[in-house]
């Protein structure tokens, strides 16, 4: 399999050396459970798209620093390009910035939450189980970074709320049986993580980075993830 990894953005360069950039964080984490496969990186930012949606058998979006709706040409752009995996029902896993780009490509709503920031590792509890989400597990753990959150779903869409938690209600998605989203990070590691709320200990109010960097003490469901991503790959139905 020939997956397209959408770059959104860049590990900040003072963190490269030790943590690589996000599409090497993303291919690590997938050659754990999926060596085969084999990945092309578009830079988006750059305008860097396939010539053709068939090139790569499903696309996967990096998170991003930017917000889907801070206007630039660019994410305008990867929007539009989102729609087109929906028209060709193409396989597409949005993590972060991608999960809320697709919400506001089909029609819903994203804005900044009224409940702060979420980082380190957050709990959310599976609510509905698809066929290719096995091994099964009733909760998930990944590392989160962000501050936006899906706040209302596209109306007249059926999309499925797979997992979840009284901070992020809309936490992992499927619409149809092409489109896979979630708002964790299973391609972070708890070291990246630690570093990152470190850097932002300025913009971050300093309970809640304290609390970011006891929950790394929890265990990571990144390789679970991952495989359920690739079995959301290969299948032929939900």
């Amino acid at each position: 399999m020939n997956i397209g990894i959408l770059q959104c953005d860049h590990v900040r360069e003072e963190l490269q050396p030790r943590f690589g950039d996000y599409p090497q964080m993303i291919t690590t984490l997938f050659a754990r459970v999926a060596p085969e496969c084999s990945f092309r990186v578009f830079r988006v930012q750059a305008f860097e798209y396939p010539d053709d949606l068939d090139e790569c058998d499903a696309y996967i979006t990096t998170g991003s620093r930017h917000g889907v709706n801070d206007g630039h040409p660019w994410i305008q752009r990867l929007e539009d390009f989102i729609r087109q995996l929906d028209q060709a029902k193409k396989r597409y896993v949005g993590i972060c910035f991608g999960h809320q780009l697709m919400i506001k490509a089909l029609g819903g709503e994203v804005r900044k939450s009224d409940k702060g920031w979420g980082i380190g590792v957050t709990v959310n509890q599976v609510l509905h189980t698809r066929s290719w989400m096995q091994p099964a597990q009733p909760a998930l753990n990944l590392i989160a970074s962000h501050q936006d959150q899906v706040v209302s779903l596209p109306p007249n869409v059926d999309i499925d709320v797979l997992a979840g938690s009284s901070f992020c209600p809309y936490y992992m998605l499927a619409y149809g049986d092409h489109f896979l989203s979630i708002q964790g990070h299973p391609e972070f590691i708890k070291e990246y993580s630690n570093a990152l709320m470190e850097i932002r200990r300025t913009i971050i109010p300093a309970e809640r980075v304290e609390q970011g960097i006891a929950s790394l003490q929890k265990t990571l469901d990144d390789q679970l993830f991952a495989q359920w991503a690739i079995n959301f790959f290969n299948a032929s139905g939900r």
